[in-house]
């Protein structure tokens, strides 16, 4: 009897004890301003940064899908990247020196400035 709730003391405590953490991921969707295949890979390319596991920028729709690491990217982060290679997106506008530097077939209709 004495080894068999000894056994069951066990199994509980290998059962708490055997907590796996995994890295907090996220998954976020948000309009990118472009037109063409240059700017999707200019657009996915300027989400290079430590913490980004994936992602898909689609020409048709204009949705930016990223798949990243909260504990080392937050979504500001690729917003702002994104808007420094000249890309508006829903929070920030483009760098305009970058936008003026993007091919002309790059060179979207820029959404005019709005008061929040």
């Amino acid at each position: 009897m004495k080894s068999f709730f000894y056994i069951i003391c066990i199994s509980i405590l290998a059962l708490f004890s055997c907590k796996t953490t995994s890295a907090p991921e996220k998954t976020a969707t948000f309009k990118v301003w472009g037109n063409c295949e240059m700017c999707k890979k200019t657009i996915e390319g300027s989400c290079a940064i430590d913490g980004v596991r994936e992602k898909d920028w689609n020409i048709e729709s204009k949705l930016m899908t990223v798949k990243f690491d909260t504990t080392k990217v937050t979504l500001d982060e690729i917003q702002q990247s994104i808007a420094k290679v000249g890309y508006d997106n829903e929070v920030y506008f483009g760098d305009d020196y970058a936008y003026g530097k993007l091919e002309s077939c790059c060179q979207y209709e820029r959404r005019p400035f709005e008061l929040k």
